[in-house]
């Protein structure tokens, strides 16, 4: 599947990451939460925003893992990736677009148009990546891969430094208010996610599929998902990492997406919020490159054990939280392991797989890392609920941390290795 290098292939594939990282930072991180607690639900306890909010991204993060192991498997199978991403990429954008049209009061529509957003931007991102093996040369897909991966930070946070300035000073570009320059942001990152997710349309070519039907698509991905679930047992390691994965990533998620709602229901300014996000943005590119080099010095387990070890005391910290300045410098340790924590969990990953099923593994992993902000944002969200303190639904998240960590303690990287059947670890 893999040919020789394209560079215009390869920089229109990077650049659907700078289109639709605008998104994940803009609306996920940044905007959605404070428009939805001071606009939408601005009636409802914040307690109980701070629920809604967390059900609904655990509702989508749900949803888009039941579908997406079945959706990579028929794209595979029919050859149908870039169709299906863009198919997903319009359903994400629509709604993000939508979303400045919903009016005060009417929270729940606009958790619903956000639920239908976020599946569009993961389901998208599920077929984007499985286009990685067809644009990048074998030799080079690592390079390729952190390619896209800068250019994900880098759009991003510049769209959403733009719509910060945008924000903070509403009257110099026409807005009445704050409220409603957020409002248009929703907007302006659609048409960025519409505008630079052409070059992939027009430039990026995957070959033909195995000529199967729909129908037959469907049940040669289900048969393939369920022989994988029925060895990865067998291979108790890479068992034991899938289960902590799930759980400390779940974890990371988590207070990215529920960070904003947590600081403005002690009392933080949201420009304070906004500001401390674009720390974590810029930090995190450059120090997961340095992650990846602690990684490789110390072992990926225990780097990731560093970085979880970093969350722990920063969620521990946040009860205690007051000003904004202590908000930054979370902000700011958070983008030193954040991209981190990421780049080691698949490295390691990469150790604990046959090497000839690595595409059917990654699958699985990719399933995992989907059902990740299920438990966590609901967790929150119910704690919050039912003891009133969102100090106390903070230190929820605690669990998710520890419990991965527990179970990646009790992963031993050279047996799991060795049951994989390789002959040599790799690293």
């Amino acid at each position: 599947m893999a040919h020789s290098p394209d560079k215009r292939s390869i920089w229109s594939w990077a650049f659907y990451d700078w289109a639709n990282s605008a998104f994940a930072m803009v609306v996920i991180t940044g905007f959605f939460p404070l428009v939805f607690k001071q606009h939408w639900a601005q009636e409802l306890p914040a307690t109980e925003s701070t629920y809604y909010l967390g059900l609904t991204n655990s509702v989508a993060s749900l949803i888009v893992a039941l579908l997406s192991p079945l959706l990579g498997a028929i794209a595979d199978q029919l050859g149908k990736r870039k169709g299906l991403l863009m198919v997903a990429a319009c359903l994400g954008i629509v709604a993000s677009s939508a979303l400045y049209g919903v009016t005060q009061g009417q929270w729940q529509l606009a958790a619903l148009a956000y639920l239908i957003a976020i599946i569009g931007f993961s389901g998208g991102n599920l077929f984007y990546d499985s286009l990685l093996c067809v644009v990048a040369p074998k030799q080079q897909v690592d390079r390729i891969s952190a390619l896209g991966f800068g250019l994900g930070y880098l759009g991003g946070g510049l769209l959403f430094a733009a719509n910060v300035w945008i924000v903070l000073h509403p009257t110099d570009f026409g807005f009445a208010t704050s409220i409603d320059a957020m409002l248009c942001a929703f907007v302006l990152t659609a048409v960025w996610w519409l505008l630079f997710s052409i070059p992939l349309i027009l430039f990026v070519k995957e070959p033909d599929g195995s000529g199967k039907n729909a129908s037959e698509g469907i049940r040669d991905a289900g048969r393939q998902l369920l022989t994988t679930i029925k060895q990865i047992p067998k291979l108790p390691h890479t068992f034991m990492f899938l289960l902590g994965y799930w759980l400390y990533i779940d974890g990371v998620d988590t207070i990215v997406r529920m960070a904003t709602d947590y600081g403005l229901a002690i009392g933080l300014e949201f420009s304070d919020l906004i500001s401390a996000l674009l720390v974590t943005q810029f930090i995190g590119f450059p120090a997961a490159i340095v992650f990846g080099r602690i990684g490789e010095r110390i072992g990926a387990k225990q780097g990731i054990l560093i970085a979880i070890g970093i969350y722990i005391l920063v969620t521990i910290y946040s009860y205690w939280m007051h000003e904004a300045w202590q908000f930054y410098l979370l902000a700011g340790v958070i983008g030193l392991v954040q991209g981190g924590v990421q780049a080691l969990s698949r490295s390691l990953y990469t150790r604990l797989i046959p090497a000839n099923q690595t595409a059917e593994f990654f699958g699985f992993y990719n399933m995992v890392g989907k059902f990740a902000a299920v438990i966590g944002p609901l967790l929150v969200g119910w704690t919050a609920l039912v003891t009133g303190d969102h100090r106390v639904a903070i230190l929820s998240v605690l669990v998710l941390f520890i419990a991965g960590a527990l179970l990646l303690v009790r992963v031993n990287v050279t047996e799991g290795t060795r049951q994989a059947g390789l002959v040599e670890p790799r690293y």
